[in-house]
């Protein structure tokens, strides 16, 4: 019985997608939102050199191809999500882009770049987005989204969502998504439908652990390392971060309860201030009043005595 790895690992994805050119078009075009299906592609270098000051170091992809129309395809896999990890597609993407100038091309004949992104992770926990793996972003306008910017589109794909429906139209993208999400170390018999296609059949002949050296599966288990404790620390640094934010926000809350009494305070105190005062000048006011009248009366009195 043939024991398989996990096609999700960097060594096996780019084993599968990043030197078979055939499975790899077969990918794309189930996976993207093209106008015209890719023909033929010719890898690129992973590697996308930054020419900014602070990002001194490579940006490395797990496979990117030009077609023969010469747009660009980026393949990632994802094993744990992080926002930065947006930021970094769009620099790829942005980046490659850009690098079509070097050629000594005019602006008008760039062609665009997809980025493809698997992500072995929910990230849109929204309830609204509760059954929605596939998401497709790109440059349109708001108020008509039919108006485009063409150059640069993502699609990520987050591979937990995923249930196969069967659909006719959807097949090889049903099947290819289930091949990575089907096909791993606990796997002890590949799905029927799998090993019916051609193209997953063969994928799936290069996740048979005998298919490696020993030495590759070192790599292949040191990248596994790699990952769980990239997802561990990433866990701390949240869990410390929530942590230290909601002690902040409650020590603010406080300040600004207690502020906001103080204030509230001064405010009722200076309205009970003022009535209290308009009340006793009111009454010392009247005593006055009394009093003037009592001695007018009294005048009077010594008045009316003096005419007599």
């Amino acid at each position: 019985m043939a024991h398989y790895l996990d096609p999700k690992n960097d060594l096996t994805f780019k084993r599968v997608f990043g030197e078979h050119k055939h499975l790899c078009i077969s990918l794309l075009n189930s996976m993207l939102p093209l106008e015209n299906p890719i023909e033929n592609i010719e890898y690129q270098t992973g590697e996308l050199i930054s020419d900014l000051i602070d990002t001194q170091r490579l940006t490395i992809v797990d496979v990117r191809c030009t077609d023969t129309e010469k747009r660009q395809f980026i393949v990632e896999m994802q094993m744990h999500w992080t926002e930065s990890f947006k930021k970094r597609v769009l620099f790829n993407a942005s980046k490659a882009y850009v690098k079509q100038l070097r050629k000594g091309k005019e602006i008008k004949l760039l062609q665009p770049v997809y980025a493809l992104n698997f992500v072995n992770e929910i990230f849109e926990k929204s309830p609204e987005m509760a059954n929605e793996y596939y998401h497709h972003y790109k440059i349109v306008n708001i108020k008509d989204t039919e108006k485009q910017i063409k150059g640069l589109e993502f699609v990520f794909i987050e591979l937990p969502k995923f249930k196969p429906q069967n659909r006719a139209e959807k097949k090889l993208h049903e099947l290819w998504l289930r091949f990575l999400t089907e096909i791993n170390e606990g796997t002890e018999e590949a799905p029927k439908d799998l090993l019916d296609n051609e193209f997953t059949r063969e994928a799936i002949g290069y996740m048979e652990e005998s298919a490696y050296t020993e030495g590759q599966l070192l790599t292949y288990d040191d990248w596994k390392i790699d990952a769980y404790t990239e997802r561990a620390v990433y866990e701390e640094l949240t869990t410390r971060g929530l942590k230290e934010g909601l002690e902040k926000g409650m020590e603010k809350g406080m300040e600004k309860g207690l502020e906001k009494g103080r204030a509230e305070g001064m405010e009722k105190g200076m309205e009970k201030g003022l009535e209290k005062g308009r009340a006793e000048g009111m009454e010392k006011g009247e005593e006055e009043r009394l009093k003037l009248q009592n001695e007018i009366s009294k005048l009077k009195e010594e008045l009316a005595k003096y005419k007599k």
